[in-house]
C-alpha cells in the first residue's frame, strides 16, 4: 500500500525555507516570553522525564471531540458549549509547552511545527467564533464553526504526528544504545591515556562514547545527546571539583550529570545511557547495564 498523497505535501514543508524568517521571529518571541530556565524546563517536561505538550493537548482535543459528539445529539447544545469552552481555555498551557519545545528544534522540524501551530491557532479561533455564535443564539452556525475547528485541529494532529514519528522531534535519540551495544565488559582505553578533567570521545563496538576522567574514576556516557543527537564531546564541561561535573550539549544546551547521566537542564528530558567502568591492570573497561 502506498502512502497517502497528503504525506508528500507535508514532507515538502520540511524544505519550505520561506518559513524561516517567520520562524526566527517567533523563536525570539518565545525566548523572550519564557525567559527563566526553570520555567522552560517545566514546560519541556524535565521533571516528568518526557515532553509535556503531548499530555497537555489531550484536554482540548478530548473536550472538542466530545463537544462534536454532543452537537450531533439534539438537546445537548448547552453541554457541548461548556466542553468547547473548556477546550479553548486549556489551549494556553498546551501552546506554551509546544512552543517551548519547538524553539529548540532543527530548521526542518521548525518549519513543519510552525504550520502545525498555525493550524492549532486557526482551530482555536474557529472554536472561539463558535462560542460567540452560540451566545448570540445561532446554534446552527455555531455547530458548523465547531466542526470546522475539529477538522482543522485533526489536520494539525496529522502534522504533529509527522513531526514526532517521521522527524523524531521530542523522542529519545539515545534509546537505541542499549539495543546496539553488546553485553558484557569491553576495553575502552588505558587509564594513563585518558586526560584528566576533560571531555573526549572514544568508540566501542562502533558506538561513540563520551569519556570524562576524575582521578582513577572514569565517567562514560553515550556521546549522542538524547534530545537531538548532538555530539556531547564537543560541548562544555560544567562544575567539577567538589561539585557535580556536568556536560552541556553544544547544540541546544541540554545539561547532563557525567556521574549519573541524569538531566540537569533541558530541553532534553531523557537521561543519557550511563556505562559502568572498571580498571583492570591499567585498562579501563566499560559495560552497559541492560544491554541486549
Amino acid at each position: 500500500m502506498k502512502p497517502l498523497p497528503a504525506l508528500e505535501l507535508v514532507t515538502r514543508l520540511e524544505d519550505a525555507e520561506w518559513l524561516d524568517p517567520l520562524a526566527k521571529t517567533v523563536r525570539k518571541a518565545v525566548k523572550k516570553v519564557i525567559g527563566p530556565r526553570w520555567a522552560r524546563d517545566i514546560l519541556h517536561g524535565v521533571p516528568i522525564g518526557h515532553p509535556v505538550h503531548p499530555l497537555a493537548v489531550q484536554v482540548p482535543i478530548g473536550a472538542w471531540i466530545s463537544a462534536g459528539v454532543l452537537d450531533a445529539i439534539p438537546g445537548s447544545e448547552k453541554a457541548a458549549k461548556v466542553l468547547i469552552g473548556v477546550g479553548t481555555i486549556s489551549v494556553l498551557p498546551s501552546a506554551l509547552a509546544g512552543f517551548t519545545d519547538w524553539s529548540q528544534l532543527h530548521s526542518q522540524q521548525q518549519r513543519v511545527g510552525l504550520v502545525h501551530a498555525g493550524a492549532n491557532i486557526a482551530a482555536t479561533s474557529l472554536y472561539i467564533a463558535s462560542l460567540v455564535q452560540r451566545a448570540r443564539g445561532s446554534q446552527g452556525s455555531g455547530k458548523v464553526l465547531a466542526y470546522l475547528g475539529l477538522a482543522t485541529v485533526s489536520a494539525s494532529g496529522f502534522l504533529g504526528g509527522h513531526l514526532t514519528y517521521r522527524q523524531a522531534a521530542g523522542v529519545n535519540h539515545s534509546e537505541e544504545i542499549p539495543h546496539r551495544f553488546p553485553s558484557g565488559w569491553h576495553p575502552l582505553a588505558q587509564l594513563a591515556d585518558l586526560p584528566e578533567g576533560k571531555l573526549h570521545k572514544r568508540e566501542v563496538a562502533g558506538l561513540p562514547l563520551l569519556v570524562h576522567r576524575e582521578g582513577n574514576t572514569v565517567n562514560v556516557l553515550s556521546d549522542v545527546c538524547s534530545h537531538l543527537s548532538g555530539p556531547l564531546h564537543e560541548g562544555k564541561l560544567k562544575g567539577g571539583g567538589d561539585g557535580e561535573p556536568c556536560v552541556v550539549c553544544p547544540w541546544h544546551r541540554s545539561t547532563f550529570s557525567l556521574r549519573t547521566g541524569e538531566v540537569q537542564a533541558g530541553p532534553a528530558t531523557s537521561r543519557q545511557p550511563r556505562f559502568e567502568t572498571r580498571v583492570t591492570d591499567g585498562l579501563v573497561e566499560v559495560c552497559l547495564p541492560g544491554a541486549d
